[in-house]
């Protein structure tokens, strides 16, 4: 006799589950993305936030210490006058071919100066003059570059310093430095000629989207109570079909009886 799980109606039955099930793991998925994804309001377009740019001292203390997170990628504007003549390279390989960044203090105060990175240059014997005179300059803000773990940095050429980083820079210059330096866009004047930075990556921070978590638990519960609901009916139909197959069996033995 055929099992009465594979009858039309448990068939629908196991496409319904099975579509429960389908509909659920993918909900149960995407909640969980959406949970762990930065917020809307946080990831943007570095480059259009340089029309909002806002202050470099209302972000940075020149001489103290700032965690990264606080102004990591932050679009600010500095103005001041750069020093010529305390320009740095920093080796840096762009695009596989050997080359420079260009670093420069702009001085924005008595014995105050921001490390500004005008950009990368193949040639450090052809890098065009910065402009002179007071300026006023916006860009990203960008966390001191750090040295490789277990990598002590070899003596570098004068005029050249490993990375830019204040640590490093305050022993080429004597300014209090704010934290961090300043990568330019490609429209400002003092990357003429040289191959601006690309503008930092939105941050990569996780915000958690409390809404999205509870929906992920909430589309998991639907799932497992689906599962758990199509096995407990497939459970009492064997129990059911296993009765009356009991039950026909006894039925049989005593008509037999009878017969003889």
């Amino acid at each position: 006799m055929r099992s009465a799980l594979l009858s039309p109606r448990w068939i629908g039955l196991h496409v319904l589950a099975v579509l429960a099930l389908v509909v659920c793991v993918a909900g149960t998925y995407w909640q969980s993305v959406r949970a762990f994804e930065p917020d809307r309001d946080v990831v943007t377009n570095p480059v259009a936030d340089l029309e909002a740019a806002e202050d470099l001292d209302a972000l940075l203390v020149p001489g103290e210490y700032a965690h990264p997170d606080s102004y990591a990628n932050t679009a600010v504007t500095a103005t001041g006058s750069f020093d010529t003549g305390a320009q740095l390279l920093v080796p840096r390989e762009h695009d596989g071919v050997e080359g420079f960044d260009v670093v420069l203090p702009l001085v924005t105060g008595d014995g105050v100066a921001l490390a500004v990175n005008r950009g990368w240059t193949g040639d450090p014997d052809d890098v065009p003059a910065a402009p002179e005179g007071e300026v006023t300059v916006a860009g990203w803000l960008v966390p001191p570059t750090t040295a490789p773990d277990g990598i002590v940095p070899v003596e570098v050429p004068e005029g050249q310093v490993e990375r830019i980083a204040p640590s490093v820079l305050v022993n080429e210059w004597d300014y209090r430095l704010y934290e961090g330096h300043l990568t330019l866009p490609a429209e400002d004047p003092a990357t003429a000629s040289l191959v601006p930075s690309p503008p930092p990556e939105p941050p990569t921070g996780v915000t958690i989207n409390w809404r999205s978590l509870s929906y992920t638990f909430q589309w998991a519960l639907f799932g497992l109570s689906a599962v758990a609901y199509w096995a407990i009916s497939v459970r009492r139909e064997l129990r059911a079909e296993r009765s009356r197959r009991e039950g026909d069996g006894e039925e049989e033995t005593v008509q037999a009886a009878a017969g003889s």
